[in-house]
Parts: C-alpha cells; sequence; structure tokens
C-alpha cells in the first residue's frame, strides 16, 4: 500500500488521474478527552492505501473512483470502519472518534472462553488451510508473526475460535503482496464444518530488481483475479459478463431437486439498475441462488482432486446465495455493500487470503 501512496502523491497528477479520484481527509481524536491521536493508522480496505495520522491527528488518502471500509485503528482502541464513497460529499470532513478498549470485558471474554494452551501446535495448521488457502499461491505465504494468534476451543458448542493480539503479517511471495491483515476473529463450526472470518487486510506491493520476478507477479497475479469475485462484481457493474467469460444459471429448487437455468436476459434477471448521481449499481436477482460460470479458466487441478463434481469440467462453478428482497449495491471498483448475509460456495469459496488482490488492481 505504502508504494501506491508514495506513487500517487509524488508523480505529477494529470488531469485524467484528477478525473478517476478522490481526496478523503479528515481527523482522528480520543472519544473521551478530544486529544488527536497521532500514527493513528488509517486506510482503505483490502487496497494498498493508506497513511498515518499527524501531529494534528489528521490524515489525507486519494482513492481511484468506486467504494471502500475506511478502517482506522491505533493501539488500545476499538477498530473503526465507514463505508465511504467517490460520490460522498462528506469525504474531505471525515471526524473519527475512537474510543479505548474496556480491558476489563476482554478479560473476562478471554478466561471464559477456553483458549487452548498449545493451540498453534494443535490447530495452526488447520487454520492457516482455512484462512490463507490450499492453493499454489497459497503455499507461497507465509504468517510471520504465527505467535499472535490465539485459539480458543468450546466443548459446548464444537466450535474453535481463533484472535490475534496483533495484525498479521503475511508475505505472499506468489503475488509479490505484503498483507497486514487486521483479523477481528476466525471461527469454525465443527457441526456444520463450516468456517468463517471476518477482518481488514492492508496490501503492499514488494520491491523487487529481478525483472523475472516482476513478470512473473504480474502473471500470477491477473491470474488469480480472473474469475474471481472481484473481477465479477466489476463485469456485473460495467455489463461486460460475457465479454469477460462468465455465464450466469439461476439454481431452481422443485420438488427438493436443484436445476441450473441459463439466465438469457442477464441484466434484466438480475434486476440491474444504475444511479446516475451515485455511479452505484443495483442487483436484485430474481433466485436467491446464482451460479456463477467462468469459461476462461478451468479449475485448478488441486481442487479437481478435492472437488468430484469439477473433475472433468472446463469452467470454474461458483455459487452466491442472497436473501430474497435484499439488493446489492456494487460501485465501479467491484466494491460491493449492502449485503451481509450474502454467502459464496464452489469456486470462489475455495480461493481465500492466499488468492487475494487488492481493490485498487487493475490488469493491464
Amino acid at each position: 500500500m505504502k508504494n501506491l501512496l508514495s506513487l500517487i502523491f509524488f508523480l505529477p497528477i494529470t488531469f485524467d488521474v484528477v478525473a478517476q479520484s478522490y481526496l478523503v481527509n479528515g481527523k482522528v481524536i480520543d472519544a473521551a478527552t478530544k486529544i488527536p491521536l497521532v500514527a493513528a493508522s488509517v486506510f482503505a480496505q483490502n487496497t494498498t492505501i493508506g497513511t498515518a495520522t499527524n501531529n494534528e491527528g489528521s490524515f489525507v488518502l486519494r482513492l481511484p473512483n468506486g467504494g471502500y471500509d475506511l478502517v482506522i485503528t491505533f493501539t488500545g482502541y476499538e477498530t473503526i470502519t465507514k463505508r465511504i464513497s467517490a460520490a460522498d460529499t462528506t469525504n474531505n470532513s471525515i471526524y473519527i472518534e475512537m474510543k479505548q478498549k474496556e480491558k476489563a470485558l476482554e478479560e473476562v471474554s478471554i478466561k471464559s472462553s477456553n483458549e487452548v494452551k498449545d493451540g498453534l501446535t494443535k490447530y495452526g495448521a488447520f487454520f492457516v488451510e482455512s484462512f490463507i488457502g490450499k492453493t499454489n499461491n497459497s503455499f507461497q505465504c507465509n504468517i510471520k508473526n504465527k505467535e499472535a494468534l490465539k485459539f480458543y476451543f468450546s466443548k459446548k458448542r464444537n466450535r474453535l475460535k481463533v484472535l490475534a493480539t496483533e495484525p498479521l503479517l503475511i508475505e505472499n511471495a506468489a503475488l509479490g503482496y505484503t498483507i497486514r491483515y487486521t483479523m477481528d476473529s476466525f471461527v469454525h463450526e465443527y457441526t456444520t464444518q463450516v468456517s468463517s472470518y471476518t477482518g481488514y487486510p492492508l496490501f503492499e506491493a514488494m520491491a523487487t530488481t529481478d525483472v523475472n520476478q516482476a513478470t512473473q507477479w504480474k502473471v500470477n497475479r491477473l491470474k488469480a483475479y480472473n474469475g474471481s469475485i472481484l473481477h465479477f462484481m466489476r463485469s456485473v457493474y460495467n455489463k461486460s459478463l460475457q465479454e469477460e467469460g462468465f455465464e450466469i444459471q439461476f439454481v431452481v429448487k422443485s420438488n427438493g431437486v436443484e436445476n441450473a437455468v441459463p439466465v438469457k436476459n442477464i441484466y434484466g434477471g438480475l434486476n440491474y439498475v444504475k444511479d446516475d448521481s451515485t455511479q452505484v449499481a443495483d442487483i436484485q436477482p430474481n433466485q436467491t441462488d446464482v451460479a456463477v460460470l467462468y469459461k476462461n479458466e478451468e479449475p485448478d487441478k488441486e481442487y479437481a482432486a478435492q472437488n468430484e463434481d469439477a473433475a472433468n469440467k472446463k469452467f470454474q462453478l461458483s455459487v452466491f446465495t442472497v436473501p430474497p428482497f435484499e439488493p446489492i449495491g456494487i460501485e465501479q471498483n467491484g466494491y460491493y455493500f449492502d449485503q451481509n448475509d450474502i454467502t459464496f460456495t464452489g469456486y470462489w469459496s475455495w480461493e481465500k487470503v492466499g488468492d487475494m488482490v487488492p481493490y485498487d488492481f487493475r490488469p493491464e
């Protein structure tokens, strides 16, 4: 992130750059004392763009047009997030009041959570597979500060919970990124075998003087992007799904049997509507289960080996599920919002942190 930030601030700004980006600035203070917080971290989640507050608690960011979750963190304080957009008129006067964490409540929570003393030894490998992934890119990732992980197991709920005492520092040698991942929590339900995690990643592009390595990073990043959720959301926004290699099918259940029905009028079936004033596109699929076929790449061999249904397929199949009558808002950079209950299964659920590229990634 820091590399891109420097690039934006120190290269001559042309008219095109200004037209396609916007400034965000504000101030961060202590909620109780009203004293400015110096060196608080302020970044756009899942991007390479961030900064720290100055001696007055102020910050400035320039972001490519689109939407983001602005994340503010400071040691000993509760993390704050705020959704921002290029169309928001308050971007130049963001005022953040941060509250200190209540240590007493934290201690009670930790004591009642059944921490596993040898948690890293017992659950570390499982956590890495479930959080980083099991792809070729994931195997080239390394969490530098695994000692920050704390593992809690509840026999009553048959649930594993993982917390981190500090942001996880992840080196992705395959994609050429260092990720500073502020993790809220990781939860695995053994009863349903479902893992879920929430957090705020900040990317920084690695530097290299090796031309071959730089070229390989570009190739790997593009492959990770192609067919991803980010790629899909941008394609929906731009109405370029077919051109980008995507096909949409509705999963319809009848008498307990699921059938996939191809959607001829894609954007009609998604109820696509774009607001010209905010530049936000809303979709509200006619069915709650939407199958997404990405036809420009075959499933990874490792995925096909683990999933019999994908063994002979020439495309990557994912399904996203949304509650009825709840629209998804999509910004021009692929950021989507107002849909906390959306779930992904299939290929998209297999690709995890090890295959993520930031929102400000653009295919060359």
